[in-house]
């Protein structure tokens, strides 16, 4: 069981040495915090220790020497790296602190405090720094000091804060308790240093601290980076009520009126989407719209697990309305005079309402929830007939949504029976044939081989007979429009080896297509 347990080891050290998991022993955990006093009187010393925000890491067995020569060499020389590295940093951080402790009040020469407690603080590489502070400013200013130095007559005292995470944060927090005014000292710190400064405040109880710095918190913006650090910290430190001004602006107070819904808001901006006047505009809030509604809250590190998202109802709701107008539109097109002069107001405004149905077509797709609305397009008779009386450059929007559902399906985006896919093509091949040209030249984000691939995936899934239907008329009209016809003569050559080389041979009698083979013999 030795053996085992030290061929692991060797093993897991290994493994750290070459990066493949983190040193426990580098861990940024907070630290565990031991406070030491020793009088003159007494010779035994005490060890008092503060109550530890966590535990300190585990240490693990070091290195066994390596039987690879080559291997030696790449460790010890990663060694190297590191120890000039740690010590580079090391350095840094002595100059730091050592510049901290030069603006110190009780390093002043002139300062009348008594300097009465010797305070170490030693971090977990082994870097320490001794301050002469006084004991009245430590118990005054930190209900932690003041049970530990709790002693009549003059004592003095020998006190030191072990296995901190941050001796410069440590250091700072002690100097804070002379300042007379805490948040004029915080101003311009990084939203980092003080939540630092927050944590060592709330170990030491030093309720000054924690108010100027929860206050600091809550007046200065924060990057969303910043934002998560913030709820981490203040979740871990259980501050309940003198938090809770600090995470207002992510927290919804309860209200005694009835408040919007999440839908209610979902809703209006979609709206104010769909309806905006100005196109540029328009397009960049759909863009930003739709990144928002995209983003997973895994990418948020699970912080967020009641992530709030739009509801199909709302989004099938804003399908209807749009599909409403652009009916009402082409009617009043296909009815009214050529010679209008608001004729051609309307020709846009379709173009207008087709866009904003393929904006909310690929949201529904996005969000795995197109099934309904290919069953809802491909019962739109009466607006596939309105759409063959208007001119194409207006129309061909309004294909562009065949074609989104086309490509969709194709992926596995969406699943609907195929009676439904037969329906959805029956409505609305002839006019994605008949507008295929104008979408290729009227905007460049159209992919025209997506759009065929979607397509020919599409007449693939249907039952051969009915590829056979479809295939066979496309063959016809690609003679004759060539270009302006999409090219599914992939999806052709897989029927064609369907029909006629791989047949399949089980229950062929209800097989809806009929093929006669002839003996030439006879």
């Amino acid at each position: 069981m030795a053996a085992e347990n030290m061929l692991k080891s060797r093993e897991i050290s290994t493994m750290i040495k070459q990066g493949f998991i983190s040193d426990p022993t580098l861990s940024l955990s907070p630290s565990r915090l031991v406070v030491s006093r020793v009088s003159p009187s007494s010779s035994p010393s005490r060890t008092l220790p503060l109550p530890p925000l966590s535990s300190p890491p585990p240490h693990l067995a070091s290195d066994s020497t390596r039987t690879s020569t080559t291997l030696f060499d790449m460790m010890s020389e990663e060694q190297q790296r590191e120890s000039k590295l740690g010590d580079e940093n090391r350095r840094r951080l002595q100059e730091r602190v050592y510049r901290v402790l030069a603006e110190a009040p009780f390093t002043n020469p002139n300062w009348c405090g008594s300097g009465d407690v010797k305070l170490t603080v030693s971090g977990q590489d082994g870097f320490k720094v001794s301050m002469n502070v006084d004991r009245k400013v430590l118990a005054v200013q930190s209900r932690f000091f003041a049970e530990k130095l709790r002693r009549d007559g003059p004592v003095s005292h020998n006190v030191e804060i072990c296995d901190c995470d941050d001796v410069e944060v440590y250091v700072e927090t002690v100097i804070l308790m002379y300042s007379d005014d805490l948040g004029k000292k915080l101003i311009r710190e990084h939203v980092v240093k003080v939540l630092g400064l927050l944590k060592v405040s709330v170990a030491i109880m030093f309720d000054e601290g924690i108010k100027a710095c929860l206050e600091y918190l809550e007046a200065v913006p924060w990057t969303e980076e910043e934002e998560e650090k913030v709820i981490l910290l203040l979740s871990e430190l259980h501050l309940h009520e003198s938090a809770s001004r600090v995470l207002q602006r992510i927290s919804v107070e309860p209200s005694t009126s009835s408040p919007a819904t999440p839908d209610d808001i979902f809703l209006r901006l979609l709206t104010c989407v769909l309806q905006g006047k100005d196109d540029k505009a328009r397009r960049e809030m759909k863009t930003l719209i739709s990144r928002l509604l995209r983003e997973d809250s895994s990418n948020h590190r699970n912080l967020y697990s009641n992530r709030i998202d739009v509801s199909r109802a709302t989004l099938y709701h804003l399908c209807h309305r749009c599909l409403t107008s652009l009916i009402l539109c082409l009617s009043e097109v296909t009815s009214t005079d050529e010679n209008r002069p608001n004729r051609g107001d309307l020709m846009k405004e379709i173009s207008r309402e087709a866009d904003s149905m393929q904006w909310i077509v690929d949201i529904l797709i996005d969000k795995r929830i197109g099934d309904e609305f290919v069953k809802l397009w491909a019962d739109q008779k009466e607006l596939a007939v309105l759409h063959s009386k208007i001119p194409t450059m207006y129309r061909h929007e309004i294909s562009k949504i065949t074609a989104q559902l086309c490509i969709a399906i194709g992926r596995g985006q969406i699943l609907v029976p195929k009676d439904i896919r037969l329906t959805l093509l029956s409505t609305w091949l002839e006019a994605l044939y008949d507008d295929f040209g104008w979408m290729k030249r009227a905007s460049r984000s159209i992919d025209k081989k997506l759009i065929e691939d979607g397509l020919s995936q599409t007449i693939l899934t249907l039952p051969l007979g009915q590829q056979q239907t479809i295939l066979l008329k496309w063959f016809d009209r690609f003679l004759n429009k060539g270009d302006d016809c999409p090219n599914i003569q992939g999806a052709f050559e897989i029927w064609w080896r369907r029909a006629f080389i791989r047949q399949y041979t089980g229950e062929q009698e209800n097989s809806e297509l009929q093929i006669t083979v002839y003996d030439s013999s006879n």
